[in-house]
């Protein structure tokens, strides 16, 4: 367990970045810095920490970054656009802000010299559209040139490769995780159980893409953060890339929202709606090397995570509604 450190967390403000700081400021000094167009660090009353500082900041803003980074001992890169939707209406941003801010990360945490391990958020996007039990050494598909889906996937794979060069030339002790589907309490923005468990609460209309065939493995947002501090604390991560994920969390776009409308006790009917867009249709990791290195395993199966992010955004849900209302 780290303590005593100062820790930088870019995009830390999000949904996963508040989880980490929330684990983290109990026995560490936690630096946020982060643009605050979204902002979970308040769902979760961490930006009130006595040991959490927020920095409202541009990655994409070298001087700043590296000032605000100074003297960390571990930086974790989570800053970028995402979410499909976003990608598609803003392409050029979406790879400007992964590959300007992770180059822009990368120099400060090395030219700073008190870096002890920089952790680089990539996707599991790398792989495509189609991937199956996939491994680190598994080849990464990039998408057709044009089809603005695959802007963030082919700047991630960059920044990835550019962290383990950093590693290689520099000496940098840098990892790179690939997270597979992460959900769960206080997730903000878009995502699929995001948007089903709302609309279900509310009895709103599920809408589905296509035939909702499309199958992701789900991973519980406790998971993800215990397999990041693993990244952090473990000497085995340097110089490594890793998938993140749950395989035995896998169902149909379809079936996730029948047992969301179920556990939710809903009466939402589900709609499907055409989408022309490039999708991903499989998507299920194998995470055998974050055993073998870390001790990773997922813990937390799809249906006791989802009973739990159910009960967080009704009482969220509530919560809004009363301050709504005076």
């Amino acid at each position: 367990m780290l303590t005593g450190q100062k820790i930088f967390l870019s995009g830390g403000a999000g949904f996963i970045g508040s989880r980490l700081v929330k684990q983290l400021a109990d026995h560490n000094e936690c630096i946020v810095y982060d643009l605050m167009r979204r902002n979970a660090l308040g769902d979760e009353g961490m930006d009130k920490h006595p040991n959490v500082k927020v920095i409202q900041g541009d990655v994409c803003d070298r001087a700043k970054m590296t000032e605000a980074m100074r003297g960390a001992d571990y930086v974790v890169h989570l800053a970028s656009i995402a979410g499909v939707d976003t990608v598609l209406k803003n392409p050029v941003p979406t790879m400007e802000i992964a590959l300007e801010g992770t180059m822009n990360a990368l120099r400060a945490a090395r030219d700073g010299g008190t870096c002890k391990r920089f952790v680089d958020f990539s996707t599991s996007e790398v792989f495509g559209t189609h991937a199956y039990r996939v491994s680190e050494t598994d080849v990464t598909t990039l998408g057709a040139v044009g089809e603005a889906r695959w802007t963030y996937a082919v700047a991630k794979l960059a920044t990835e490769h550019l962290a383990h060069n950093y590693h290689q030339q520099f000496g940098l002790p840098t990892v790179s995780i690939r997270p597979f589907n992460v959900f769960g309490p206080g997730q903000i923005g878009e995502g699929a159980i995001h948007a089903f468990v709302t609309r279900a609460i509310r009895g709103e209309t599920l809408r589905i893409h296509n035939d909702g065939d499309q199958i992701r493995a789900w991973c519980f947002i406790d998971d993800m953060v215990e397999a990041v501090l693993l990244a952090m604390e473990r000497p085995e991560a340097i110089g490594q890339a890793f998938n993140i994920g749950n395989a035995r969390s896998s169902v149909t776009i379809y079936q996730l929202a029948r047992l969301i409308v179920r556990l939710s006790g809903s009466s939402s009917p589900i709609e499907f709606v055409p989408w022309d867009f490039a999708d991903v249709e499989l998507r299920i990791p194998s995470t055998t090397k974050a055993q073998n290195l870390l001790g990773f395993r997922a813990q937390t199966d799809l249906e006791d995570g989802l009973l739990r992010t159910i009960a967080w955004y009704r009482k969220k849900i509530e919560r809004d509604a009363a301050a709504a209302a005076g």
